[in-house]
């Protein structure tokens, strides 16, 4: 046994130094590989693209997040929290929660991930701050099983439990897989045939092609020629060209037309909005309240649930983990228009599971104070928090605790 080893039993297992892998931005390694990927910005280009993410931003952002405490069975609403005021409106750094919301959800979909970095002093929070993910990098452990990393931002490392993060589609908790990344062809063919659009109108929509001479021309006419051949597809006023001498233009490209560019730009459309899980006519503004329900659901929701684990996660401490949890409030979005949206509270109040100061409160309007509920016949009232029976047709109170039998009134 060599000096400072340590007696290892011949059953126990060896222990070896911990391996430690940094990896490589995939966007930019397959760039200098030269793959078809493009970058967020690019990205962002692609109108179909940047109004799906608006979309799914820009309803993240409108939902209020509230915290709940579960007790004895017993759900309670916790409103005294610094927590709700940086996670709703002011975040206590240069982003305020509106904004804090699009820029994570931005890097969701387009980076590794999104990234909030918790600012607390022991178990007292004070802020939040978003990071841009281009400013991320991790460092991971080589063990399959028991994975750890530590988080670097512009060299100086982190634990996890200091960012909340967003990761979409992640197998090591650490960074995520953006659309740029599983959708590399799409996305770059709806980006490339944009610049091809640019192209086309830079030049005047005059096609490529080349020209033919029965003789070597000179210098001075080669000068001439490409001069006026500059100028026509500068799309200026100038955008005749003369051919002397024989000279004879070729055809080397075709129209958009004949490519059909406007119908692929509308499947690629079509097909970006099934990537993110948006219905195309969302983005069209020709959707009907079902499509939008269904557009909230299945695009929406999953990113709601992703903020939920990731706030549940890193959010609250250890000892509120057991029975504190966040929520987003989504009946904002499930109200309909205002004939719908009365018609269901009609139904909740004949139905006796919503009262009107209920339905004021979820209109935002002062309550009336009436704790009255209706038992059946209309004519019979119930206060939920007297206990107390009340009928107007015969002006009668009584208790309900109180159960008439054979004519008496017999007390619990």
């Amino acid at each position: 046994m060599k000096g400072g080893e340590k007696l290892r039993w011949p059953w126990q297992k060896e222990e070896r130094a911990e391996e430690t892998s940094s990896k490589v931005d995939d966007v930019l390694l397959k760039a200098l590989l030269g793959g078809t990927i493009i970058t967020k910005e690019q990205a962002l280009n692609i109108p179909s693209v940047k109004s799906c993410i608006n979309f799914i931003a820009d309803t993240v952002s409108m939902l209020p997040i509230k915290l709940y405490k579960e007790s004895d069975g017993k759900t309670e609403e916790i409103k005294e929290d610094i927590r709700i005021g940086l996670l709703n409106d002011d975040t206590k750094d240069t982003l305020d929660a509106v904004q804090f919301w699009r820029a994570l959800i931005t890097d969701y979909f387009l980076g590794k991930g999104g990234y909030a970095y918790i600012n607390k002093n022991l178990n007292s929070f004070s802020s939040l701050h978003y990071v841009d993910e281009a400013h991320i990098s991790t460092v991971r452990n080589a063990d399959p099983i028991f994975k750890s990393y530590q988080i670097l931002v512009n060299g100086q490392n982190y634990w996890p439990h200091e960012f909340i993060k967003l990761l979409r589609n992640t197998k090591d908790g650490a960074e995520g897989v953006s659309i740029i990344e599983e959708n590399s062809l799409l996305l770059s063919v709806a980006y490339n045939s944009l610049i091809y659009e640019e192209t086309l109108v830079k030049k005047g929509g005059n096609k490529k092609g080349f020209i033919k001479a029965p003789k070597k021309l000179t210098t001075e006419a080669m000068d001439a020629l490409k001069e006026a051949w500059r100028k026509l597809y500068s799309n200026n006023s100038e955008n005749v060209v003369i051919l002397n001498e024989g000279l004879d233009f070729q055809e080397a490209s075709n129209t958009s037309v004949e490519m059909q560019l406007n119908e692929n730009k509308q499947t690629n459309s079509a097909e970006i909005c099934k990537i993110i899980n948006i219905p195309e006519n969302i983005i069209k503004g020709t959707a009907t309240s079902k499509e939008y329900t269904n557009g909230f659901k299945m695009g929406v929701m999953p990113v709601l649930r992703v903020i939920e684990c990731a706030l549940n996660r890193e959010f609250l401490l250890e000892k509120e983990k057991s029975s504190f949890y966040y929520a987003f409030d989504t009946k904002e979005m499930l109200k309909g228009d205002i004939k719908e949206r009365f018609e269901a509270y009609k139904a909740g109040i004949e139905a006796n599971f919503l009262q009107i100061d209920e339905v004021r409160y979820m209109e935002d309007w002062e309550p009336l104070g009436l704790n009255w509920i209706k038992l059946g016949l209309d004519a019979v009232l119930y206060d939920v928090k007297t206990g107390t029976i009340y009928t107007p047709n015969t002006n009668k109170t009584s208790k309900l605790t109180k159960i008439m039998k054979g004519g008496e009134e017999i007390e619990d």
